[in-house]
């Protein structure tokens, strides 16, 4: 691992103190730069910056993938089908109901059973002041549009969003360093990253409206679009013109390696950014962390049990047990913090939430890798 990428968590405990900092003390700088936005009827649908961040975070991930491998997954499809059933059909669900369990019930009254969020109307409606959306009320802030929902429903679209985002990014540095099988790795990468294009906003949206939020369905098909679609594609065409140009070599020990502290740059950037605007939020309750990080951290132990002990049972070896539960376990925190950006803003708390879960990751997922490691007589 680089310097860069060893040292990940010190980097972002960093980025949130300079984003606190800055909101304390500097808040209309963040405000400044999230004005400079891509605006339609008035309201703000993306910002810039983040956009541009989020695109440079996103873009390395992809190109790395070789989408030709997902040809080969027919080869193992007892890990290929566990991989998909726990990413698609348990993990979105089982996030929405531990995170519902402990902020919408047993940490409500720490969170503030009166706190509300503000966030932005759903893309496409124009409904009037005073008028009710799911659990919001449409109020007028600073001459836009804008909805009040409960502050805890805010946290928990956030921790929605992450559980239909499963891993494509950091799942391929746990399986190296666990000694998972790379070819199963990188054949469920391209797959998942297929699959996000249609599930994503399908499930996402779904649960969204179970927990009385705002389902902005063209807002978060614009998200795919710009946020896993267009960098998706960019790298694939990008990675076969280099490829054939300049060789695979060259591709793999030089661009890649250019590539890598950008994205982490990236991701340290959008971070300050968004702590920035949490920072009055942070001070005057600094548990709030806490509050969303033991339900992301829960579910993470949670998904990763289940993996690990189903591939188990079914037969897997360590290497393809390992990448099954790895994948599951983590999150695809840039498409959540960019999907959360723009369905709800960049102060919102589910912003914030998505942004708990890039802290506790790295943490928790090495310590996942270290107990595979120690448990590999299992298999």
């Amino acid at each position: 691992m680089g310097f860069f990428e060893r040292y990940l968590t010190l980097w972002v405990g960093l980025c949130i103190g300079a984003g606190i900092l800055l909101g304390v003390y500097a808040p209309e700088f963040a405000k400044t730069l999230d004005s400079m936005s891509i605006d339609v009827n008035g309201a703000p649908v993306a910002s810039i910056p983040i956009a541009i961040c989020l695109f440079f975070m996103m873009y390395p991930i992809m190109v790395k993938i070789d989408f030709t491998e997902v040809v080969k997954a027919g080869k193992s499809i007892k890990p290929v089908s566990l991989t998909l059933i726990v990413n698609w059909a348990i993990k979105p669900f089982t996030m929405y109901g531990i995170a519902y369990l402990f902020l919408g019930v047993l940490f409500q009254q720490f969170i503030g059973t009166d706190a509300v969020d503000l966030v932005k109307l759903p893309f496409g409606l124009d409904l009037p002041v005073g008028s009710y959306y799911g659990s919001g009320t449409v109020v007028m802030h600073d001459g836009v549009k804008m909805m009040t929902v409960p502050l805890w429903r805010s946290y928990l679209a956030g921790c929605i969003l992450l559980g239909v985002a499963p891993c494509t990014a950091m799942v391929l540095v746990w399986g190296y360093l666990a000694k998972g099988n790379p070819g199963h790795t990188l054949v469920m990468v391209a797959i998942n990253s297929l699959v996000m294009l249609v599930l994503f906003g399908v499930i996402g949206g779904f649960l969204l409206g179970v927990g009385q939020l705002p389902v902005p369905w063209e807002a978060l098909l614009l998200s795919i679009s710009i946020y896993v679609a267009l960098p998706l594609f960019a790298g694939y065409f990008s990675r076969k013109w280099i490829v054939a140009h300049k060789g695979l070599d060259w591709f793999e020990k030089k661009f890649l390696h250019i590539l890598t502290p950008i994205t982490i740059i990236a991701l340290l950037l959008t971070l300050v950014l968004l702590f920035s605007f949490k920072g009055d939020v942070i001070t005057e309750n600094p548990l709030t962390i806490l509050w969303i990080a033991i339900p992301l951290a829960l579910q993470t132990l949670l998904i990763f049990s289940v993996t690990y002990i189903a591939a188990k049972w079914w037969g897997f070896s360590y290497e393809n047990a390992v990448p099954s539960a790895l994948i599951g376990a983590s999150n695809h925190f840039e498409v959540a913090i960019a999907t959360s950006v723009m369905l709800f803003g960049l102060s919102s708390g589910a912003a914030l939430a998505t942004v708990v879960g890039v802290l506790i990751e790295v943490p928790l997922m090495l310590a996942l890798v270290g107990f595979c490691k120690r448990t590999k007589g299992w298999f």
